[in-house]
């Protein structure tokens, strides 16, 4: 995964507690069928969160193709996250400018000598207060709805 960079602004929706829980319940490793059920559930829950930022991005060519659902069932921060990877899209980061608006200072074409300022697009920032909630209900849903199948109460 080292060779995938994404930028560090994102957006992540997270239950940690309930899909930490759920993890203890199952001795601190969720087994692989487990995982293979969420998946599908937690793509289906952040699928209108990924619509809408690529649709506030849809200026960009490059921006929606490289911006996708970022699952994670481990770790620290188990959750969904939206990403944008800054290999296919170099220009995501500086233009959300931390969701603020504003101007964008850069070098023309990378020459050092010559800067251009352009206004901020963001386009993930405006449209997460839309999406935050019903995506981190979708997951406390998802965890119960599979603790039950599992035996946990």
């Amino acid at each position: 995964m080292a060779s995938r960079k994404i930028i560090p602004y994102v957006y992540q929706v997270q239950n940690r507690n309930a899909l930490r829980d759920l993890i203890e319940d199952f001795g601190g490793k969720m087994p692989k069928e487990v995982k293979a059920e969420i998946r599908p559930l937690l793509r289906k829950t952040g699928a209108g969160a990924l619509a809408d930022v690529r649709r506030n991005a849809a200026w960009s060519k490059k921006i929606p193709k490289a911006t996708r659902l970022q699952l994670s069932l481990a770790g620290k921060r188990p959750g969904a996250a939206v990403v944008t990877r800054r290999k296919d899209a170099e220009h995501a980061r500086p233009l959300e400018h931390q969701g603020k608006p504003g101007r964008v200072r850069h070098p023309l074409f990378g020459d050092r000598k010559r800067w251009v300022t352009q206004p901020a697009r963001p386009f993930m920032t405006p449209v997460a207060p839309d999406w935050q909630d019903s995506v981190r209900d979708g997951i406390g849903e998802i965890v119960d709805q599979v603790s039950r199948r599992h035996g946990f109460r």
